[in-house]
């Protein structure tokens, strides 16, 4: 079959193409904006790549387009196609219906905390000798890659999935995880999030609960407990057996942290072993909880998933080390929400102690654009010693509709807002001193900022 996608670069629809190729289908694609990295690991798979929503794509004849979420009606490639009545579908219920069919889908789903999930039960598969296939929003240092079929032959019945809430496509607005039929799914958190397609917490919830009746009976749910819009969400049906995680010993799945970031695993009461690895952050212990839990319905011994965990190298993008200058450190992490970046900020201020943290910010999700979260953005900062906050000023998509110096003056001395790159760069660059730990969190590429700090911390240094 040959498939055209439309909104290939994105990392969703990049995934989807490239298990497409290995599946031995012909793939092409496009998108508005086609450069590195996704552009050169696309082309490296010989897949080839057009520039921009061009109608005369059509003369590429595939038998079928398949349609990423960032197409709306008034492209010109998808009006042509649905002018002539050419046969489309949507990304995730191709991958439903093409790669996940008859697989053991461990789906995880949840606010935050997705991709390093998914990361940690695609390696503890891995290191149990399962092979899995998997599809994850980020790169697993474990693996190198963000897409696979599974194992060296590409026959392993078991696939991993990150379950996104986002709607499917502009002509299907369920989201996009009720297309992945998960027998085994994970409900990591849920909170408000997506103000641009969601109206309240509500209609999450509901969507969750879409989720939920998708499970059949012989699968499972892995709930936190700690979250009460999830319990609403069983509360709505649940048909399959569900097994809950969190801070109370009630749950089936509890643990007990220890000083150096280690903790124990606790199930129906009994020490199942200690989990001991170098990440950080209440956050990721709670991720690592779920994945176990969730490793242990396919079949993987606790102290097998216990003892995987050890190895497991984190996620690109998660608190990454992008490079250290005079004694300054220079982060990158995926963090957006107010929620994901106080548990980063407080899982770096566990690790580096009374050492100074530097904040720096780029609120450029939908949701942040919005200014939805913007009352909530100081509070997720006071453990930071200073912030410094970005954001474009004007009408262009990636411009703030709101004033972020404002949103950030709670915070009073130890916060600046900044519309332009190269003064923030200054700014931070002239801030920073011998101990410092630069964090910086973006869902996006925020114009390649971590390596303008290390050029920047470089010249200082070397005057």
């Amino acid at each position: 079959m040959h498939i055209h996608i439309l909104g290939i670069c994105g990392t969703f629809m990049g995934g989807l193409a490239v298990l497409a190729k290995q599946a031995g289908h012909k793939v092409t694609g496009c998108d508005a904006n086609v450069y590195p990295p996704m552009s050169t690991q696309l082309e490296a798979q010989g897949i080839e790549l057009i520039e921009g929503f061009g109608p005369e794509q059509i003369n590429l004849k595939p038998d079928l387009f398949v349609i990423g979420n960032v197409v709306s009606r008034g492209n010109p490639l998808m009006e042509e196609i649905l002018n002539r009545g050419l046969p489309y579908t949507s990304g995730p219920q191709w991958i439903g219906e093409h790669i996940l069919q008859g697989k053991w889908v461990l789906a995880v789903a949840g606010t935050h905390g997705k991709t390093t999930t998914s990361s940690m039960l695609a390696w503890i598969l891995e290191d149990a000798g399962y092979a899995p296939g998997f599809l994850i929003g980020g790169v697993p240092m474990n693996f190198g890659i963000s897409a696979r079929l599974g194992g060296a032959d590409a026959a392993s019945p078991f696939f991993v999935i990150e379950a996104d809430e986002y709607d499917t496509a502009f002509f299907d607005k369920r989201s996009k995880f009720v297309h992945y039929h998960a027998k085994t799914a994970i409900l990591n958190n849920l909170e408000y999030d997506h103000a641009d397609i969601f109206p309240d917490l509500a209609a999450i919830e509901t969507q969750f609960h879409h989720l939920v009746r998708t499970v059949p009976g012989v699968g499972r749910v892995v709930v936190n407990g700690n979250e009460e819009s999830l319990k609403r969400v069983i509360q709505r049906g649940c048909w399959s057996d569900a097994e809950w995680f969190g801070d109370d010993a009630q749950n089936d799945w509890a643990l007990t942290e220890h000083a150096d970031g280690s903790f124990d695993v606790i199930f129906k009461g009994e020490k199942a072993g200690t989990v001991r690895w170098e990440l950080s952050g209440a956050h990721n212990r709670m991720n690592g909880l779920a994945a176990i839990a969730a490793t242990r319905h396919v079949g993987v011994p606790v102290a097998q998933a216990i003892e995987s965990l050890g190895r497991f190298e984190n996620v690109k993008r998660r608190m990454e080390l992008r490079g250290t200058v005079n004694d300054i450190a220079v982060y990158d992490d995926f963090a957006h929400h107010p929620t994901a970046i106080t548990t980063t900020v407080a899982g770096l201020r566990k690790k580096v102690g009374r050492a100074r943290i530097l904040a720096v910010l780029e609120p450029r999700s939908n949701t942040m654009k919005l200014g939805t979260m913007k009352d909530a953005l100081p509070g997720s900062l006071t453990d930071a010693d200073l912030v410094f906050g970005y954001g474009a000023k004007g009408s262009g998509k990636d411009a703030l509709g709101w004033d972020l110096g404002a949103a950030l003056s709670p915070l009073g001395a130890k916060a600046q807002a900044f519309d332009e790159l190269g003064t923030l760069v200054a700014a931070v660059s002239y801030a920073a001193r011998p101990g410092d730990h630069i964090l910086v969190m973006s869902n996006g590429g925020f114009g390649g900022v971590h390596q303008k700090l290390l050029d920047a911390l470089g010249a200082a240094t070397q005057k």
